[in-house]
């Protein structure tokens, strides 16, 4: 698996920036290090373009031949190699070196299913992990989230919710099997899901940063209704969250207001939500308040609780998120780089990260998803969250989107970040 080909471009006219990704695109594919016949293209572009997907689509397809599959979707912004495109009509594309037989492009038109389908790569492919986008307005998206995670051996998906202020709109296009002439037409989607299924030997590093940090100590749910918590630790939760806020319901300005900036991470009854230097792990669900209850002393939570589940009050913290990115990033390169190696190679993986990555990284591609709340500013600045990661992992191939709601292991998260590196072979 060599590098895989990207470009990325904004531009008030689509058709300028699709020209300026094309030629990126085969400015890459000209190098050695990269490749230069892959299949499978990743779109995704923000929603100044979303009326235009179905163009875009058929003018990318038309250039690049060679591509026979396409995914990817719409976001309110979007992220390539140390650069994010918020506010502005923006186009990023990369072209995955994965041989056809293992991966498939699936849709509401092509369901996923545990034994691969297709008449060129018949019926042996079974699917591993996934990379998956979803229409937010879609019922029950989070019970759809797990159960199309368990038709994975891993049980593993990773992706995002389409964010937009126009068009909801999901690239899903492929080659295989579809009748010529027609495969452009059902390329773009709106509502549900979609995305590309990857057998076992695709092999890929992926991680969940968190964006928020604990204000108070972690609680248990000892009553619930539904999405009400009713009781924390045997106390009524409203007195909780009046005491872990240090306010007063009865002053309610600054009361409501200061509950407005709270969220909850929620975490399984068993599993410890907060680490000892203070993040959260990645198993905590962050989720809004979206609600109080004063006749039961009781709040609503944006997620159905049980009993036994954990709780912790929290803010949106942009120093903590740095400092998470960063970290996750640390684990990605602890977990690719040779664990013994010479001091020359040792050298070469600590120089100057503005190059290509060093092959013995192991790098080939990677995707970020990130909220749409995560971007720009909470990070200090423009393009701030996509230079903490360059700085980290390379100058390693990247493309994303800043979503409505991130996907990792089988949950749709909030406010964190989901990084995953397509690595070669050592």
């Amino acid at each position: 698996m060599k590098l895989f080909p990207y470009g990325h471009a904004t531009h008030p006219q689509w058709e300028m920036a699709a020209g300026l990704v094309l030629a990126q695109l085969r400015a890459h594919m000209a190098l050695p290090e990269y490749a230069d016949a892959p299949t499978l293209g990743l779109i995704y572009i923000t929603d100044h373009y979303a009326t235009h997907a179905q163009d875009i689509l058929l003018h990318l397809s038309d250039e690049l031949p060679e591509v026979t599959d396409w995914a990817g979707t719409v976001g309110v912004g979007i992220a390539a190699n140390n650069v994010e495109y918020f506010d502005e009509p923006a186009l990023s594309v990369m072209l995955c070196d994965i041989s056809p037989e293992h991966y498939r492009v699936f849709s509401g038109v092509a369901p996923l299913t545990q034994a691969g389908m297709g008449a060129k790569r018949g019926s042996s492919f079974v699917p591993h992990t996934a990379l998956l986008h979803a229409d937010a307005q879609t019922p029950d998206v989070p019970e759809l989230i797990a159960e199309l995670a368990q038709r994975t051996a891993s049980g593993y998906v990773f992706g995002g919710l389409s964010a937009s202020r126009t068009d909801v709109v999901q690239f899903a296009f492929s080659g295989d099997g579809n009748i010529a002439g027609q495969g452009h037409a059902a390329g773009v989607f709106h509502g549900g899901l979609s995305g590309v299924a990857f057998d076992a030997s695709v092999a890929m590093v992926s991680r969940v940063t968190q964006g928020c940090l604990p204000i108070a100590q972690t609680h248990t749910i000892t009553s619930a209704d539904n999405n009400v918590v009713l009781t924390l630790d045997h106390e009524p939760a409203l007195h909780v969250l009046e005491r872990d806020l240090k306010i007063s319901l009865a002053d309610k300005q600054p009361a409501i207001a200061k509950v407005r900036a709270t969220l909850v991470g929620l975490s399984a009854e068993h599993d410890p939500s907060v680490k000892r230097t203070g993040e959260f792990d990645e198993a905590v669900l962050v989720r809004h308040i979206i609600g109080i209850d004063p006749a039961r002393e009781a709040l609503a939570v944006a997620q159905p609780v049980e009993v036994g589940m954990r709780l912790t009050f929290c803010q949106r913290n942009p120093a903590a998120a740095r400092a998470d990115l960063t970290r996750i990033c640390a684990e990605i390169r602890e977990a690719l780089e040779p664990e013994e190696m010479t001091a020359d190679l040792a050298g070469a993986l600590s120089a100057d990260t503005n190059i290509n990555p060093h092959p013995a990284r192991r790098m080939a591609g990677a995707i970020y998803v990130s909220c749409a709340g995560r971007g720009g500013p909470h990070f200090g600045g423009e393009s701030a969250e996509m230079h903490i990661v360059r700085r980290a992992l390379g100058d390693v191939p990247l493309v994303g989107f800043f979503a409505g709601g991130e996907i990792a292991h089988q949950e749709l998260h909030g406010y964190t970040g989901v990084l995953t590196v397509f690595t070669t072979e050592a």
